[in-house]
């Protein structure tokens, strides 16, 4: 996204925590965490079919998610955990789509839910969105647990044309979605 096109928006969040975890904004001097986490094949099998991302390709994701994507820490043992993001999805930055992506072993703790509910609140409550939405593959179950989990709710499945297909993509994709209103209502019980 163009620079100048979030200049209304508040700054960008520096560090803050969950329950279990630290969040803090992504930066260059994660490219090899970034690279050994994109290297399991089972991180990346609902991605690309599991195939590791290149150093020079992590270089550039990190280069255009620095506004948007934090690290999470577990704060007992500052391991990496992974990372979540809230990436503005329209020039105002009202729509932000989330996404998440974490080390196997981390994997269900819970820690996927506790940072996409803290990015929602942050996205919706600091930087004003008024609607949040996320999608995966229709084959990814445990995706879809932690968007419903967060109060998201299934909004369509469409049929993206993948270059490489990968298994579960004659299944299509899903798109999930929380408005603010919804909440704001969730948030006042």
């Amino acid at each position: 996204m163009p620079a100048g096109l979030l200049s209304d928006l508040p700054a960008v969040i520096e560090t803050f925590e969950t329950a279990r975890m630290s969040l803090r904004p992504l930066s260059l001097d994660d490219v090899d965490e970034m690279v050994v986490l994109d290297s399991d094949s089972e991180v990346m099998r609902y991605i690309n079919g599991g195939r590791p991302t290149p150093r020079a390709e992590m270089v550039k994701t990190i280069e255009a998610s620095l506004d948007h994507r934090w690290v999470a820490l577990e704060k007992a043992t500052g391991m990496l955990i992974g990372w979540f993001a809230i990436r503005p999805s329209d020039p105002d930055g009202q729509e932000r789509e989330l996404g998440y992506r974490l080390r196997r072993d981390a994997w269900g703790k819970g820690y996927a839910s506790e940072g996409s509910l803290a990015l929602i609140a942050l996205a919706f409550d600091t930087f004003g969105a008024r609607r949040i939405w996320a999608q995966t593959m229709t084959v990814n179950s445990a995706s879809r647990r932690v968007m419903e989990r967060c109060g998201l709710r299934y909004v369509r499945t469409f049929h993206l044309n993948w270059p490489e297909p990968i298994d579960g993509t004659e299944l299509g994709d899903v798109e999930y979605e929380l408005l603010m209103e919804e909440w704001k209502a969730v948030a006042a019980h």
